[in-house]
């Protein structure tokens, strides 16, 4: 804006408004009005008199729409438009003075390409200021995730291997996954929806999360055996009563017996994806990004029929 609020280039507009056309009604029609100024305050203008009883001339009617639109939120795209038409102009005939008139359109051209220059190095400017901000938001967000991730590890070790009652387990194992998917909803990557209850509270909800478009929901066990088929067809029957863009993942902390795999494949209803308990502690000790590990997955889920990936083919 400084470039445009100067002394020379609030100078130069006055003396374009003021020797490029001498009739007033045609500079407005030729300068003023593509320009963007009010055809209405134009005329209530030329209808004023300075201090010595005359008619306003062009170039003081110049000086007062300059100090009436310097605030204006359009005020340097009207200045830059009187400029460029200056920069264009030819009808020299319509002039009072042509030698006056040549001048100020040189004059003009000569601006216009330091205003051109001025406003590029000004959008390097800015570009380089929000590269910069976004680096620095993008290193606090990564500081913030290293240091919840750390914690939430913390808080896994600890319930792992003791012989706390399963539903006490359980509860706890739900609070972490649900902190693990906030961590990542802070950092915009995907969208969290906490623990809830819905269908006139008849039916559960662990968590769920929204990735690319669609909605996940999240079923978790920790149980002394591993699960079973039927420990799946809960999930399978919250996902059905779900609308068509929602896919559910299935996370078992000590994984599932040797046939649920190969059932899930027989199933027509491709609608869940397995997590095991090594995923999630690759995802906590962030040896592998769960943003990656959950793209990795539907990408073998959609495209191998595979509902079950493990993170640990992606450590290099």
């Amino acid at each position: 804006m400084m470039m445009y609020q100067s002394t020379d280039t609030k100078k130069l507009v006055i003396e374009i408004i003021a020797t490029l056309v001498n009739i007033k009604s045609t500079m407005y029609d030729l300068i003023l009005k593509p320009s963007g100024i009010n055809k209405d305050y134009f005329h209530s203008l030329t209808k004023q008199k300075n201090d010595y009883g005359k008619w306003l001339s062009k170039r003081e009617i110049a000086s007062k729409i300059i100090a009436a639109i310097e605030n204006h939120e359009s005020y340097e795209k009207i200045v830059r438009s009187i400029i460029t038409i200056a920069s264009e102009w030819s009808q020299f005939h319509l002039a009072g003075n042509e030698y006056e008139a040549r001048a100020t359109v040189q004059k003009a051209r000569d601006v216009l390409g330091v205003l051109d220059i001025w406003e590029e190095k000004e959008k390097r400017d800015r570009e380089q200021a929000k590269e910069k901000a976004d680096k620095e938001k993008n290193s606090q967000k990564e500081h913030e995730l290293i240091k919840q991730l750390q914690l939430l590890l913390m808080m896994y070790d600890s319930i792992s291997g003791k012989s706390e009652n399963p539903q006490s387990r359980g509860t706890m194992l739900e609070d972490i996954v649900n902190r693990l998917f906030n961590v990542y909803d802070l950092t915009e990557q995907l969208t969290v929806v906490q623990a809830f209850r819905r269908n006139e509270n008849g039916e559960q909800i662990d968590g769920a999360f929204k990735l690319d478009g669609w909605h996940y929901i999240v079923e978790m066990k920790w149980t002394s055996q591993v699960s079973g088929i039927r420990e799946l067809d809960s999930l399978y029957g919250k996902v059905s009563r779900s609308g068509k863009q929602t896919m559910g993942v299935f996370l078992s902390i000590n994984g599932w017996s040797s046939h649920v795999v190969d059932l899930m494949k027989q199933n027509s209803d491709k609608s869940i994806l397995l997590m095991s308990g090594y995923d999630l502690r690759l995802a906590l000790t962030r040896q592998v990004d769960l943003i990656k590990m959950l793209h990795k997955k539907l990408s073998k889920f959609n495209l191998e029929s595979e509902p079950f990936f493990g993170a640990e083919n992606m450590l290099e």
